[in-house]
């Protein structure tokens, strides 16, 4: 069971680590063959904070590090936009070409029916990456700011060799004064692929499980990551049976004690355009599964995950039942992919009214 620290004692509900990348996204189009892109700040460990600030009016931190430029400068005012403080991150002096230093661009296509989401990353030596160990004050934010909960995940323990070591340092100073820790694995082989691959990102994660409480992964990020097998895996993990799920879990927390929760989305893509789509959590020697929504309709499928995140997380700090905050994961989720960019755009009302079974009739 989670012990949550009450929110009297501390200053943050949510403090995540992690890169926050600035994402041009080329619409209707390809990236090969776009002249013009919107942009979109986005990060795998940021969109939960922002998430859970901009959806669900908590206080949020991010703590990271942007070359300071006019790009940077961009993925600031971006991040002001969400609502995430900003007085952890660092901004490391730009040289004026970005060979020592700069900040991370993410192209990404949206997809459509057949044809898959595409992203291209541009995101070598950025001002994240080089952060080490004792960069950051934990003791300042844990233990006299404090915070209730703690987030980060394998993108941000990808970018390099020093960047796991900063993930350890912080989850053992949160761990050290009452703060839940959360991880998610997010598996992307294009990060690990050039320094060791599976096996390194392996290494990496199995070390930093040990810290971790609340576990979140999907079936490939589980074996990837950790190297739990499930018999029967499909080669492409388009499609998770919970019952396989379920049996993967229970290996995981016989391994690592210290695991309450673990959750995964569920996801069939049947076209890049509609998917199936859930959510399940298990906690306490129990699965609770997420109402399944078959044929749902995708606009943006980047960031559902975390925003699923964000919203079994929100359910914990808000100290409802693991089957509301599952519910309210797979719900935010949804809706998140429902609007383009990697961050929601909704409100808790929004989410309760999915929750609920809530249609798309006109609200006037």
């Amino acid at each position: 069971m989670l012990q949550i620290k009450d929110k009297k004692e501390c200053r943050w509900d949510i403090v995540s680590l992690g890169e926050v990348m600035l994402r041009l996204d080329p619409g209707d189009r390809r990236i090969h063959t776009t002249r013009s892109f919107d942009v979109w700040e986005g990060g795998g460990e940021y969109n939960v904070a922002r998430g859970l600030k901009r959806c669900f009016g908590l206080d949020a931190a991010i703590v990271t590090a942007l070359a300071d430029n006019p790009v940077g400068r961009l993925v600031q005012d971006l991040i002001y936009q969400g609502g995430v403080d900003q007085s952890h991150v660092k901004w490391v002096k730009y040289d004026g070409v970005g060979r020592k230093v700069r900040n991370g661009l993410n192209f990404t296509e949206r997809g459509f029916g057949v044809r898959a989401a595409l992203g291209c990353s541009d995101r070598g030596h950025t001002a994240v990456s080089e952060l080490k160990k004792g960069d950051v004050d934990w003791e300042k934010i844990f233990g006299g700011e404090g915070a209730r909960w703690f987030h980060t995940g394998g993108i941000f323990c990808a970018l390099s060799e020093t960047t796991p070591e900063v993930a350890r340092e912080a989850m053992e100073c949160a761990k050290k004064h009452g703060t839940i820790v959360s991880y998610d694995l997010n598996y992307r082989e294009s990060l690990w692929k050039s320094i060791g691959g599976r096996s390194k990102a392996q290494e990496v994660n199995r070390d930093l499980a040990q810290y971790v409480d609340v576990m979140i992964g999907n079936e490939e990020d589980f074996t990837a990551c950790l190297g739990y097998e499930v018999e029967g895996q499909d080669e492409h993990h388009s499609k998770l049976d919970v019952d396989k799920f379920e049996k993967m879990i229970r290996r995981a927390v016989a391994d690592y004690s210290n695991f309450a929760v673990a959750a995964t989305t569920l996801r069939n893509a049947k076209t890049a355009s509609v998917n199936d789509w859930g959510a399940v959590c298990f906690t306490e020697d129990k699965l609770y599964q997420a109402t399944m929504r078959h044929d749902l309709d995708i606009f943006d499928r980047v960031g559902g995950g975390d925003s699923f995140a964000s919203g079994l997380i929100y359910g914990f700090l808000a100290g409802e039942s693991p089957e509301w905050a599952v519910n309210c994961g797979a719900a935010h989720g949804a809706l998140a992919m429902t609007t383009p960019g990697d961050t929601t755009t909704v409100s808790l009302a929004d989410v309760l009214r999915v929750m609920k079974g809530g249609g798309a009739r006109v609200a006037r």
